[in-house]
């Protein structure tokens, strides 16, 4: 389960406290469903829903392209791979084939660099989309169905195929349908960015390697857990913060976290927030750093660049595996008091002293943690990020749920590369 501190925060607020009551009010909203997008928040439930016979289709999918294939090429774009290549990135699981991600652009290089990686290696193809007329994850799978086609004929190439779309109708329902593709279901009820407990994301888990019974199993129990309504709910107390930050002036969110392999989580939280909050003219702006890294190059700005930033900086309670430092003989690198203690031990220093620095430079610092980079470690991240996101948007006064913004882009290059009306 989540812990969130608001100790590095909480000094910004004036003397008064986050605004607990309105996050009672959203969460009520949320809960009995009577805010506007409602019908799409399905997700709440998805991790119930999943277990049973559905559960046991995507393991047994993920099974039969574990037996046949080196690489599983994951199609999609958005909502429809970001949460998981977040969990595969975070989880680093073993013994599975090689997830490569297509489909989010129309770089030639970035293909052909994927096509040269895959080699002469056995693959399967799971493309994700609710629609599928999404054009770079349409194009990118028509590319890889042929080159499927082409290595193993049109009827092999069938059975490896896996579609994950909508359940009636749409492009790409139809494709599966016609040739007999294994799919899975894309929910009427959950948006592409709420959907990773869904088979859009437990198939490329599961064939990753990922124990997806541990991570729906606790996902579903933080959700019950989340249901807590107060103060003690750790999504209220971080969707009341961060709000309340932005009513005084801090408008830019920075997401830090001192794993590399978090770097796609982050990538699937700024998608999370900013595609639900971004909308109607307000809304924090969600970026992310990679700590130590970004210390040495970000580093300056966020100490004293313009004071509208606020962070929330991630950590694990106990890395998987510690690594000590040697001792060295003659000190010529001056390290030796270091030497004996754990990497874990000086990471955790060194997020201390980031911590106290930016607070006293202005930046407000919400901590939150999770045990373990592991599969319930990832649970217990999406579920907290997913429930106080609903709360956060009702509490800004947005239709958390829906995303107008994103078919602009669409309608203007649908025109320019002349798609018959």
């Amino acid at each position: 389960m989540v812990k969130v501190d608001l100790s590095g925060a909480i000094g910004f607020l004036d003397g008064a406290g986050p605004d607990y009551g309105a996050a009672g009010v959203a969460h009520r909203v949320l809960a009995e469903g009577t805010g506007a997008g409602a019908e799409f928040t399905g997700w709440r439930q998805l991790p119930r829903r999943v277990q049973g016979e559905e559960l046991k289709s995507i393991l047994a999918a993920a099974e039969r392209i574990r037996a046949t294939s080196e690489v599983l090429v994951v199609v999609g774009i958005g909502g429809s791979y970001l949460g998981a290549r977040a969990g595969v990135e975070l989880i680093q699981p073993t013994g599975g084939p090689e997830i490569i991600f297509a489909g989010t652009g129309f770089s030639p290089d970035d293909l052909n660099d994927k096509i040269e990686r895959i080699g002469d290696r056995d693959f399967s193809v799971n493309v994700v989309s609710k629609s599928g007329t999404t054009l770079e994850p349409a194009a990118a799978f028509r590319i890889f169905r042929g080159l499927l086609e082409k290595k193993y004929g049109a009827a092999a190439a069938r059975k490896r195929i896996y579609a994950t779309t909508d359940a009636r109708r749409g492009v790409l329902k139809s494709i599966a349908d016609a040739e007999g593709y294994d799919t899975f279901v894309v929910p009427d009820d959950v948006g592409g960015r709420f959907s990773v407990l869904s088979a859009v994301g437990l198939l490329p888990l599961a064939a990753a390697g990922c124990d997806v019974r541990t991570l729906v199993g606790t996902a579903a129990e933080d959700l019950y857990a989340l249901e807590q309504r107060g103060p003690e709910n750790p999504a209220w107390q971080y969707a009341a913060m961060r709000n309340a930050l932005y009513a005084r002036g801090k408008t830019v969110e920075l997401l830090a976290c001192y794993e590399p392999s978090f770097r796609f989580m982050a990538e699937w939280w700024k998608q999370l927030y900013g595609e639900s909050e971004g909308k109607d003219g307000v809304g924090i702006y969600p970026a992310s750093v990679e700590f130590n890294a970004d210390l040495h190059s970000m580093g300056q700005y966020i100490q004293d660049g313009p004071r509208m930033l606020f962070e929330t900086v991630v950590s694990f309670d106990r890395p998987r595996r510690d690594y000590e430092i040697p001792f060295l003989m003659g000190d010529a690198d001056g390290l030796n008091y270091l030497a004996g203690r754990g990497l874990g031990d000086v990471s955790r220093v060194a997020m201390e002293a980031v911590r106290a620095a930016h607070i006293a430079g202005g930046v407000p610092n919400i901590g939150v943690s999770v045990p373990r980079r592991d599969e319930a470690g990832f649970a217990d991240l999406v579920t907290f990020f997913e429930v106080a996101c609903g709360i956060s948007g009702y509490m800004l006064g947005v239709n958390p749920f829906n995303q107008p913004g994103v078919e602009a882009y669409k309608k203007n290059m649908f025109r320019m590369l002349g798609k018959p009306e």
